[in-house]
């Protein structure tokens, strides 16, 4: 068996880049008979390994219908499309649809974002790929609500796969003295830094929690969002550097400006105590860091840092 997954890919530092990564190495794990290829979405050159055997540049629309071409005389049995609007070209990533429309074999389909309030070009993209799609896969019920409800997606096409996550061994301590926190009370924001994930909201709610618990260190674990380095560079970062410094939370509040590893993730969620997503955007139905950290067995609410 054949398979094609249209994705971006590691090296590039993308989430779905790295959920892409671990499907494929998930699946060779179960049937390494299975032939995985992968059509990635190239915005610069990446040195990519021997899996990716063809690259789109996401702006040229000629490069998606080459993509089809190139599938379609390979002769793969199946193509898997992880799909989020932002890494396709086009208007709300519209490109996409010359690819995928040209396909000769069945088209599975994962969803990372299904928006409630979509525009009307988001709306009818995502209509059009369910109408091309064999099988639409979310990960989670009220995903499956949206797609009924708003995308009119019959529900013999959808399926739901909660989202995996990595074996952890639970030994908290011991990570935290990894980390050099030990005796520490760990709240960790993972993921990568840009104006909708309302870190500063934390940052306002943490003078009241270290009064209280002044062993408390919050970990922001994650590079600026390179969209946002490439428009306004560090302004965000800069900001809630200020704004630790104004509410003197300089020994409470620790940056890892860097892409983890998977690894590494494994030990900071083991570590933390307390997992934060204050995301603004409700638009956010699905969370990969969300997923592991209930899997390493942390808290994840909001309501907890607040009423603590």
């Amino acid at each position: 068996m054949k398979i094609a997954y249209i994705s971006t890919y590691l090296p590039k530092q993308c989430g779905i880049a790295t959920f892409t990564n671990d499907l494929i190495h998930s699946i060779d794990h179960q049937d390494s008979e299975i032939i995985q290829h992968v059509i990635a979405l190239s915005d610069r050159p990446y040195s990519y390994p021997e899996e990716v055997v063809f690259q789109i540049n996401p702006q040229q629309q000629l490069d998606y219908i080459q993509a089809a071409d190139f599938i379609n005389e390979n002769k793969y049995d199946c193509v898997v499309l992880e799909h989020e609007y932002g890494i396709f070209g086009g208007n709300s990533g519209v490109y996409i649809l010359s690819l995928i429309n040209q396909l000769h074999m069945p088209l599975l389909v994962n969803l990372h974002t299904i928006l409630e309030k979509p525009n009307i070009d988001e709306r009818a993209i995502l209509i059009e790929i369910a109408k091309r799609a064999s099988i639409i896969v979310v990960m989670s019920s009220y995903a499956i609500n949206l797609l009924q409800k708003i995308y009119h997606v019959h529900e013999d096409k959808i399926r739901l796969i909660p989202h995996g996550v990595p074996a952890f061994d639970y030994q908290q301590d011991r990570a935290k003295e990894k980390l050099q926190l030990a005796h520490k009370k760990i709240i960790l924001t993972f993921g990568f830094i840009a104006r909708n994930k309302g870190i500063e909201t934390v940052i306002l709610a943490l003078p009241k929690v270290v009064q209280e618990y002044p062993d408390t260190v919050y970990l922001l674990v994650g590079k600026t969002h390179p969209n946002v380095l490439r428009e306004s560079g560090e302004e965000y970062r800069e900001y809630l550097i200020s704004l630790i410094k104004e509410k003197g939370l300089e020994e409470h509040v620790i940056f890892v400006n860097d892409f983890v590893s998977t690894e590494a993730l494994t030990t900071y969620l083991t570590a933390c105590d307390i997992y934060i997503t204050p995301y603004i955007n409700e638009a956010q139905i699905t969370s990969g860091t969300l997923s592991f950290a209930v899997g390493a067995g942390a808290a994840v609410s909001l309501y907890s840092l607040l009423a603590c």
